[in-house]
């Protein structure tokens, strides 16, 4: 990080804080043993291991005092008594953080220099940067907080302050950069007010830039600013956005053609908003309405052709097959990749097996070669008993498939009668980058983070360590991550570097003894408890999903509950954080669904993901008339249909690994008709 005020701090004399800073040095094994393979595997210790386990223990407990001691502001008692027994402790400069920024009200240049230039480009050097800006900004220090803004800084509140702090000193064209933070479609932090009212000041807020704004809040479903950003509208646009709201909230008025008959393009606007809303509801409807704008609108090709293309894969995902052909026949620029897929798989649903076979011909050729789509060419090929231009054979397709790992390749095994493919190709880092890797000090915080618990501070110590590193030490990183237990990270190392095969960092036995605990209390194969975590968290206790889900099976409070009563558990929100708590909750909820369903690990699978009322529905609409592959491939919701299917293929990796060869899809599921 190149920080514009290295000039300032070079000039200021270090003080005593920066030299210990500069002489912290982590002396290996007194730090390393905690989570090494010796100890975590429960290998005979020497007393020289023992001892420097104990010291560590005891530098934890000094850690927790000194954080409590700066809480309570004793920064004396800190620094005298606590700070020196901890010199050599990776975690020292995070008290030292956390000291200063207990202090920053004092404004203390030196020492905030002397840190930003001793943790430039680390975790903790862009918190207090960002901490110290905020300080700095609040004081009303606009020249210094010029000096040590950094443009990488993505808060859009400092960034207001940072403009702010430009037009205070007279730099106008600063102005430039405030269109693009007010013209967005949701309400920007308090701390832009005074800038925008000094754009607006300049009148530099014209109405055309605020109805860009008030489309964006619409799209983003922020009513309420849409509405206020009336103030700013001419009495003719207002009388067109007041016009655009009421379409947004009831779609059907799109059909009142004789109030949307003005050329302009905020009318077109209107309209292509009406109509994609329309589309999802009734798109039938929609797309009649089309039909009359298109002939009385001059609308630019793209939005025609993206209109067209939204109708008809919202027709094809009802059923209404006869009117996608019908439109086809009317218009070929409404053909694409994506409907073509959503027309392959309602012929699928259908068992319309020529269909599904003229809808694989017109992929084109990258998505014909697709796993997904061989495997279907295949099914075609065997239903209809036909000679295919490119494959004699349906077993032809089947063996190259089965070659590989996969669910496809798995489901071509079994027709085949084959094993499985189980490539393992284990990365193999060198000594030398696992040793200089291990040994960077944002590596040590994050390890030491980890073994405490501190997972969002090592989560960022982990970031801002790694974000710049070569493939070869991203797999030392990876092998260092799985050798602590933090399995996510190794796994999303396999996947920053596009490694697919080793099968020991993509699907670790992570929480092994917990995962076979709840196996046995529930009957339920360790193998597919493995690969609902492995599919769920990826082995991240303290996951938290957008909608609520929890730790590393991914419960939703309420069900986690509701189990947790039901099966005489006792039960705290708290316990979803914890691994064993979490694992035994999730394994007892899969084994609900699971005598819901018969035993069908497809149907509970899906269960899992998008609920047992869902899927009572599709199995409803089904009749119980499809092979199962046919159901997991129609499956409505793209991510469920993913999620079954990773379930599946994931359950037979996992019980490879643990010495077993088990059927992906058993023979009584693969036998039933959903």
């Amino acid at each position: 990080m190149q920080f514009q005020w290295l000039r300032q701090a070079a000039e200021r004399k270090p003080g005593s804080d920066l030299q210990r800073m500069a002489s912290t040095v982590f002396k290996g094994l007194l730090f390393g043993l905690l989570t090494s393979g010796a100890l975590a595997t429960g290998s005979t210790s020497t007393p020289s291991t023992e001892g420097a386990y104990s010291a560590l223990q005891e530098q934890r407990k000094l850690f927790k005092k000194a954080e409590m001691a700066i809480q309570q502001k004793r920064f004396t008692h800190y620094s005298q008594k606590l700070r020196p027994q901890l010199e050599d402790y990776p975690l020292l400069p995070h008290l030292d953080y956390l000291l200063l920024k207990a202090r920053l009200y004092r404004l203390p240049y030196q020492q905030v220099d002397q840190f930003l230039l001793a943790h430039s480009s680390t975790a903790l050097g862009n918190k207090l940067l960002e901490n110290w800006l905020q300080t700095l900004a609040a004081k009303k220090r606009w020249h210094e907080y010029q000096s040590y803004y950094e443009s990488h800084i993505s808060s859009v509140k400092l960034k207001c302050h940072y403009l702010y702090a430009r037009l205070k000193h007279g730099e106008e064209e600063a102005f430039e950069q405030v269109t693009a933070l007010w013209n967005v479609g949701k309400s920007q932090p308090d701390a832009c007010n005074p800038v925008f009212s000094r754009w607006q000041k300049e009148g530099l807020l014209t109405p055309a830039i605020a109805w860009e704004r008030h489309g964006k809040a619409i799209k983003k479903r922020k009513r309420a600013l849409a509405r206020y950003l009336d103030r700013y509208l001419t009495e003719e646009q207002k009388v067109l956005a007041s016009l655009y709201r009421e379409v947004d909230r009831y779609p059907e008025r799109i059909s009142q053609f004789s109030r949307f008959r003005e050329q302009s393009p905020e009318m077109q606007e209107i309209i292509l908003h009406g109509i994609n809303r329309l589309t999802r509801r009734k798109p039938e409807r929609a797309y009649a309405a089309w039909e009359v704008y298109d002939a009385q609108q001059l609308f630019d090709q793209a939005e025609r052709e993206k209109q067209i293309k939204n109708i008809i894969v919202k027709l094809a995902q009802r059923g209404k097959l006869d009117k996608v052909e019908s439109i086809l026949q009317q218009t070929r620029e409404a053909q694409s990749t994506g409907l073509i897929e959503v027309m392959l798989r309602e012929t699928l649903r259908n068992q319309q097996w020529a269909e599904a076979y003229h809808w694989l011909q017109m992929l084109p050729p990258e998505s014909r070669n697709e796993k997904r789509w061989l495997y279907w060419r295949a099914r075609a090929i065997e239903q209809l008993d036909i000679d295919d231009p490119l494959f004699p054979s349906p077993e032809q397709i089947y063996t190259r498939l089965s070659l590989t790992r996969g669910f496809y390749g798995f489901l071509s095994a079994d027709k085949l009668g084959h094993k499985y493919s189980m490539i393992n190709l284990p990365i193999n880092p060198s000594p030398l980058a696992m040793e200089r890797v291990a040994n960077t000090d944002g590596i040590k915080r994050a390890k030491e983070f980890f073994a405490m618990s501190y997972i969002n501070e090592a989560r960022s110590e982990w970031f801002y360590s790694t974000r710049h590193l070569n493939k070869r030490d991203i797999m030392a990183t990876a092998k260092l991550a799985e050798d602590w237990g933090w399995y996510r990270k190794s796994i999303q190392a396999m996947i920053t570097i596009k490694h697919w095969d080793d099968l020991d960092m993509r699907f670790p036995l992570g929480f092994k003894d917990a995962v076979a605990g709840a196996a046995e209390a529930t009957d339920i194969d360790p193998q597919l408890l493995f690969a609902i975590a492995r599919q769920e968290s990826a082995f991240s206790p303290d996951a938290k999903s957008p909608a609520g889900a929890l730790g590393l099976m991914q419960l939703m409070p309420a069900t986690a509950r509701y189990t947790a009563r039901k099966s005489g558990l006792r039960y705290s929100y708290r316990d979803l954080l914890n691994p064993s708590q979490n694992i035994t909750l999730g394994s007892r909820y899969l084994n609900t669904l699971l005598r819901q369903f018969e035993g069908n690990r497809i149907l509970a699978a899906a269960a899992y993901n998008a609920g047992p009322t869902r899927v009572r529905k599709w199995l409803s609409a089904s009749e119980g008339k499809m092979p199962f592959d046919i159901w997991i491939e129609t499956i409505p919701y793209k991510e469920t249909r993913g999620y079954v299917q990773n379930v599946l293929s994931f359950s037979v990796i996992y019980g490879h690994k643990l010495g077993q060869e088990p059927s992906m899809v058993k023979p009584l599921e693969a036998g039933m008709h959903l």
